[in-house]
Order: C-alpha cells, then sequence, then structure tokens
C-alpha cells in the first residue's frame, strides 16, 4: 500500500509538472515572435504529442506555416518532422515518411547533425513498421552514428532501443539482448529511467515464450510510463499485456487490457496500432468460443491492416522514393553542369586576360617606337 502511494503522489508530481511547462510554453507563445515563436510551437506539439494529438499537430502545422513565411529553414525542418510523427502515429506511414523525408533534406542543407540524426531514426521506424529491415537497418545504424558522435545519451539510448527491435523482428535475439541491456544501462546511469528498454526487454521474453518474466518487464515499465504521462507507451504495453495474458489463458484479464487498449488508440488517434490489437481481440474472442464477436473484430482487422500496410501505401512510398532519387540525380547533373559553365567562363575569361595583355604589349611597342621614332627626328 505504501508503494503504491509513493507511485500515486510521483505520477501527480509528473502531470503537474507537464501541465506547468505546457501553461509555460503557452504564455511565452503569446509575446514571442519570428522564429523563437516557430520554435515554442513546435515545442507545443512535443509536450502534447503523447497526450493531446489533436492539439499537438495544430501547434506544428501554424509553426510550419510561420516558418515558411518567414524562411526559418531550421523551424520548417522540425515541423516536417513533427508531421511525420502525427501522421506515422495514425497508421498513414506513406504520408509520415514523405514528410520526414522532406524534413531529412533541409537538415542536411543545414548540415544540422542533431536533426539528421533524428529524423533518419524516425525514417529507420517507417521502413520497420512496413517490414522493409533492409532499409531500416540502413537508417537506424547512420541515426546511431550521429548521435554517438555528438555524445547525446538520451538518442542514443532510444537508438539502441531501435536497433534492439529490429533485431527482434530478425529473431536474433542474443543480439537483441545486448543492445536491450546496453539501453538500460545508459538509462540508470543517466539517473533518468526509461519506459523503453524495459518495454522491450518484455517484448523479447515474450516473443521466446517466457510469457511470465515478460509480465514482470511489462509491469515495471508501465510504472515508469505512467509516471512520464506518455500515453503512447501505456497504449503500447497495455496492449503488450492484453497479449500475454491470452497466451497465458487468462482471457478475461487479457480482454481488459485490449479493449483499453482500443480506447487510447481513438483517443490519441494513434492507430498504427490498431491492427496488432484488434487481430489479438479475434484470437482471444475465439479462445472464449465467441465466434460471433471474434468474426467482427478479424473484419475491423482487415480493414485497420489496409489502411495502414496496404499495396497503395507501399506503391505510394516506392514512387516518393523514386521521384526523390531522380530529383537527387538531376541536381547532380545539374551541378555537373553548373561547374561545367564556370570552367568554361574561367577559361574564356584567362584567354580574354592573355588577349589584353598581348595587345596591351603590341600598344606599348607601338608607343614606344614612336617614341624613338621623334626622339631620332629630334
Amino acid at each position: 500500500m505504501k508503494n503504491l502511494l509513493v507511485t500515486v503522489v510521483l505520477a501527480i508530481q509528473v502531470l503537474v509538472g507537464y501541465a506547468q511547462f505546457a501553461d509555460s510554453l503557452e504564455n511565452a507563445l503569446k509575446t514571442a515572435k519570428g522564429e523563437q515563436k516557430v520554435k515554442n510551437l513546435n515545442e507545443l506539439f512535443r509536450a502534447y504529442i503523447n497526450s493531446d494529438p489533436v492539439k499537438a499537430i495544430g501547434y506544428t502545422r501554424e509553426a510550419l506555416s510561420l516558418a515558411t513565411e518567414i524562411n526559418d529553414e531550421k523551424g520548417m525542418a522540425a515541423s516536417y518532422n513533427n508531421l511525420g510523427v502525427s501522421y506515422k502515429n495514425q497508421g498513414a506511414l506513406d504520408k509520415g515518411l514523405e514528410y520526414y523525408l522532406i524534413s531529412l533534406r533541409i537538415y542536411e542543407k543545414l548540415n544540422n547533425r542533431e536533426g539528421i540524426g533524428t529524423t533518419k531514426n524516425n525514417i529507420g521506424t517507417i521502413y520497420s513498421l512496413k517490414k522493409d529491415f533492409g532499409q531500416a537497418m540502413k537508417y537506424f545504424e547512420e541515426s546511431y552514428k550521429e548521435f554517438s558522435q555528438l555524445n547525446d545519451k538520451p538518442r542514443i539510448i532510444g537508438s539502441l532501443n531501435n536497433l534492439g527491435n529490429l533485431h527482434t523482428d530478425l529473431h536474433l535475439y542474443e543480439q537483441a539482448l545486448k543492445y536491450y541491456s546496453q539501453a538500460w544501462q545508459m538509462s540508470e546511469q543517466a539517473k533518468k529511467q526509461f519506459s523503453d528498454p524495459l518495454t522491450n526487454l518484455g517484448n523479447l521474453y515474450f516473443r521466446q515464450g517466457n510469457y511470465q518474466r515478460s509480465v514482470d518487464y511489462y509491469e515495471k515499465a508501465l510504472t515508469l510510463a505512467k509516471r512520464e504521462n506518455n500515453k503512447t507507451t501505456i497504449l503500447n504495453i497495455t496492449a503488450n499485456l492484453g497479449e500475454v495474458f491470452d497466451q497465458l489463458g487468462q482471457s478475461a484479464k487479457a480482454q481488459i487490457y485490449f479493449d483499453s487498449a482500443l480506447r487510447l488508440c481513438k483517443e490519441l488517434q494513434n492507430f498504427v496500432y490498431e491492427p496488432q490489437i484488434l487481430k489479438n481481440r479475434a484470437s482471444n474472442y475465439a479462445r472464449q468460443g465467441k465466434t460471433k464477436e471474434a468474426y467482427e473484430a478479424m473484419v475491423a482487422y482487415d480493414k485497420a491492416k489496409e489502411k495502414v500496410y496496404g499495396e497503395e501505401s507501399t506503391r505510394k512510398i516506392a514512387q516518393m522514393e523514386m521521384a526523390l532519387d531522380l530529383q537527387e540525380k538531376e541536381k547532380q547533373v545539374e551541378g555537373l553542369k553548373q561547374q561545367s559553365k564556370i570552367d568554361a567562363m574561367e577559361l574564356r575569361n584567362s584567354r580574354l586576360v592573355i588577349t589584353i595583355i598581348v595587345l596591351s604589349a603590341i600598344v606599348a611597342l607601338g608607343l614606344f617606337n614612336l617614341f624613338m621614332t621623334r626622339r631620332k627626328r629630334a
């Protein structure tokens, strides 16, 4: 009971802290102008994305509009990245990737390494969700390299988690465990415990069939996520707990978690988790012999899956990637043309200088001869 009281008190303190932070940003927004206003708007997006996503996306759209108007490229890159996060959470993976790629191009132009690392990490997440593990690995490793060189501990922890997730998906559990353990150790050393490494360790043990140990890690992670008031993580862990209790044969308990997770999906408009939750819910109904409910859940699952992972979405991503590659090649060709023009101009200038020098020498020689002729006559 004492531990529960401490947890409740800590949760209240965190909630108050988040509310005060958001209030201070909104108060600062009233007098902020230009680039500072863009920055405040994007910070408000991050303050609300896990608790009030509709409000969050409104702030970042306003930030993008203002950043474009005043040509604040860093603010534009941050806004596009935030829009990518919003669309990814809603399950619109192709749209999320489009915004991430625009953000990455701007950050690369500015040579903003923190922005480059963050955006590459987000792009890797999209490819991981699309099951394109080769591309996901490429972007996660590049992101990890950027953050390691910057010695950005919190982001290094995030990169290690993503690399662990990817290796888990590839069934390389021993390597995944190393990544998760390293992330948790760094988290403890930083004296700021993150819920993600614990969640991922729970996922790993679930994959290996060690359900009770999986529950232990999920429950620890859920406690931390509630302290952080990170509703997206709470949604993820809640769905996971439903799945593990379903596997343990505790159908009634599993149903409570699935229902709670679906409510959070709608509340947060975070539909990327919805297909798997619905699939697991159908499985749980089937275990209970509730055939009608199982069928309805599978129909809902098919619709949700098509929305997030359908062929149309995949085709749009491929077309967009090809277009971006073509644009990059066109830029390179244009750059070569410009360099060729510069070289040709420099050659013409060199020839002109030589011609001027020769003509000047001829004129000087003629004047000298004229001077000498007149002197002889004199």
